[in-house]
This record gives C-alpha cells, structure tokens and sequence, in this order.
C-alpha cells in the first residue's frame, strides 16, 4: 500500500513538472521586439509578386523584365564570377576532401572537359555556400560522422 502511494505520487509530480514545461515554453507575454505581424507578411508577399515572376524553365524566381534588383545585392553574374575566380585558383584534392591551392598562375579552365567543369562546380556547391549578408562565397562548417 505504502509502495502505491510513493509510485502514484512521483508519477503525479513527474506530470506537474512535465506539464508545467511544456505551459511555459510558449509564453506570449515574452514576444520578441521584432515580430512580423500578419499586414507586414502580407505586404512583402504583394510586393515579391510584383517584381518576381516563376521561370518553369529554370524552375526558379527570376525579376519581371524592367525590374531593378534591391540595392546591395550583387548581380547574379558577379557571384558567378567570384565562383569561377576560385574553381581557376584552387582544385579538390579527393584524398584530403579539400581544396587545394594552385602554385603559380592560375588555370585555364576552359582546358577542362565540361564533366571535369561541372564536377568542381557541383563540389564547390557542396563545400561553399553563398552568404548574402557579407556578399561572399563561404566555406560550409565540415560534418563529422557520428559513430
């Protein structure tokens, strides 16, 4: 009987901790200063559809024609051409799983096969990723394997 009442009360307790958590993890008096409100949602979504358009082509949001694209955003073909600058300076290394620098001048990539082409640009996809804060090509953090 004694065994009964100390099980029912930890079980008891351990659901008025657990249900105490899970009502305060969603307080709404603590409202982040930045919150988007449900006009301001609506207003960016109207004006994305103004200036954007689908491409199926491409699959992909590309600017209607006449469109200027937003002050501070580097041209498409800049961030290319920042791409293609660092496939000409550096070469994956498939031994080390890194990019290796090239010594000396840099290489003419239009000596590459278009496989060898587009087997670095999709390595340098998988190791690089675009920061648009910054406007530069940076290198994702490396996954390690869980064991």
């Amino acid at each position: 009987m004694k065994r009964l009442r100390v099980i029912s009360l930890l079980l008891a307790g351990l659901f008025v901790a657990s249900t105490a958590g899970v009502v305060t993890a969603q307080n709404t008096g603590d409202k982040p200063a930045t919150s988007v409100t449900r006009e301001q949602v609506k207003m960016e979504r109207d004006e994305f559809l103004r200036t954007h358009e689908y491409d199926p082509d491409i699959d992909n949001w590309v600017l209607k024609p006449g469109i200027d694209a937003p002050t501070g955003m580097k041209p498409r073909a800049d961030v290319k051409a920042e791409r293609n600058d660092f496939l000409r300076n550096n070469r994956w290394d498939d031994a080390t799983s890194s990019w290796v620098s090239l010594k000396g001048k840099p290489r003419k990539m239009s000596t590459l096969s278009r496989e060898q082409v587009r087997n670095e640009t999709r390595q340098f996809n998988r190791t690089h990723r675009y920061d648009e804060i910054n406007s530069t090509w940076v290198a994702k953090p490396v996954r390690t394997k869980k064991k």
